[in-house]
């Protein structure tokens, strides 16, 4: 069968006299092409190695002056691998790729689908004397034992020839023409899968305070929030730590609910990372923030004879002692001022207008660096509603746990276009195509046995095999 049945003689001219004339196939056809391509992407890495991509870009930059630093941004050189100009030298190579491929593939094709004649003569030519001998037997008992041999060690064999000689060809290794072409399709996947990323994936993070839930994540390039289809709630965060007290490990025990339900549990640990709906989770960091509750204590004096210690939750009213009034904490801050932890306490007096105030932890500390400092400021007076004091103990804190959330939807390509480079890799250089004669002549009541073939590269490996079959036909006959 002819490789393309489809077209007539001219018509198959004509096709490739117009790829010939078309100056944009031949551009993109051009090995000279791959190989420059390749060369922009060697030197694209080796700068996305040195200019620092996203993270770190402040410390860089404070080493540019303003123009270069433009001359950067306006380039896109700390996010080049999303860059326009980047995303365009990857479908250059990849249209680079299928132009050559197609190409090419027609003559790899017909030299996969050809059929030598099993009685050619050329292979013969200058034929090494250790690949011919002969043999005590008739040609015709000879071709049987021969054809039987052949038929057990290879899966197709081809013979020709009438009682005065006969041929046999065999072959191996045919699909070793399509090894470049599997290469070709696993990049090809490859830069699929990149792209796919490149364009309809995102990364982003968040934090989510024990016991809180959230459907909206911070894009990490944009700084914007984007809600996701669904919720993640941390039901629970735990850390241990070293003697030292550095965190040792430290993971979040997430719930991911849809329209309002759990649908799955599942624990995060660093480099454990978890996946739900085409998203997944990294353990970034973690951190603690403030509660709802705080302990007070509140003197009726100047003294702290006769303090009340209570613990309150924040937007909750209480009763002032002698209710004189009631009091709540309106707001708390971890580091107020960088002052250190307080809460702003909100009194409602029996008579007379709300007063607000803030209460700090280390009031004390405050006073001795800064005397008078809280008596002169009533904002800042924790005696400012007479003749109450308020001070503050502790306030209740609760972990955060810092996720990366990522989302690549070229993942599966990305993997299949690895797994068919090695395929490609492994066809290529470890398989070739040989063809294989042997040829029988009859000499009177003799017959001379002559072994030839052929391979595409490799010629030791063939060389090897040839020999290797010399050695079990001259069995045949012992």
């Amino acid at each position: 069968m002819r490789p393309f049945v489809f077209f007539g003689k001219s018509s198959m001219n004509e096709y490739k006299s117009k790829k010939q004339t078309n100056i944009i196939w031949k551009f993109f056809r051009s090995v000279k092409l791959t190989l420059f391509i390749l060369l922009i992407l060697a030197v694209t890495s080796i700068l996305g190695t040195v200019i620092p991509q996203r993270e770190g870009i402040m410390e860089f930059a404070r080493r540019l002056n303003p123009d270069m630093f433009r001359l950067f941004i306006s380039l896109d050189l700390f996010d080049m691998y999303h860059s326009i100009w980047f995303r365009s030298i990857i479908g250059c190579l990849a249209l680079n790729l299928i132009i050559c491929s197609i190409d090419r593939f027609p003559g790899a094709l017909k030299l996969f689908r050809a059929q030598p004649r099993p009685d050619r003569k050329k292979p013969f030519e200058n034929l090494p004397p250790e690949q011919t001998f002969i043999v005590r037997e008739k040609q015709g008992k000879a071709a049987e034992r021969v054809s039987s041999f052949l038929s057990r060690r290879f899966k197709n064999v081809y013979t020709a020839g009438d009682q005065n000689s006969r041929s046999f060809y065999v072959e191996k290794g045919r699909f070793a023409h399509f090894g470049v072409y599997i290469v070709h399709s696993s990049l090809l996947f490859v830069i699929t899968g990149s792209l796919l990323g490149s364009f309809f994936g995102f990364e982003a993070y968040v934090n989510i305070v024990e016991g809180d839930k959230t459907d909206t994540v911070i894009l990490r390039k944009q700084k914007k929030p984007m809600k996701l289809n669904f919720e993640v709630r941390c039901d629970k965060f735990s850390v241990d730590f070293y003697e030292n007290g550095a965190p040792k490990e430290y993971r979040s025990d997430l719930s991911f609910l849809v329209n309002g339900k759990d649908v799955k549990k599942m624990s995060l640990l660093v480099n454990h990372p978890v996946q739900f709906e085409g998203v997944t989770f990294y353990q970034a960091n973690y951190g603690s923030v403030p509660g709802k509750k705080a302990q007070l204590k509140i003197s009726r004096h100047s003294g702290k004879d006769d303090e009340i210690t209570m613990l309150i939750e924040s937007g909750v009213n209480t009763a002032l002692p002698d209710n004189k009034g009631s009091f709540q904490i309106a707001k708390i801050e971890g580091d107020f001022m960088r002052m250190g932890p307080a809460v702003l306490i909100s009194i409602q007096p029996d008579k007379g207008d709300e007063i607000q105030f803030w209460v700090f932890k280390d009031s004390e500390m405050i006073e001795k660096k800064v005397p008078g400092m809280l008596g002169r400021f009533p904002k800042l007076n924790p005696s400012a509603f007479k003749p109450y004091t308020f001070y503050l103990d502790d306030i209740e804190s609760k972990y955060y746990t810092g996720l990366q959330v990522n989302k690549d939807p070229g993942v599966f390509f990305v993997w299949a276009g690895f797994f068919l480079i090695i395929a490609g890799f492994y066809v290529t250089f470890f398989t070739s195509h040989m063809r294989i004669w042997v040829h029988l002549s009859n000499m009177k009541k003799r017959t001379r046995i002559s072994i030839a073939g052929t391979s595409g590269r490799d010629r030791v490996r063939l060389d090897r095999e040839l020999t290797h079959l010399t050695g079990n036909i001259k069995e045949l006959f012992n």
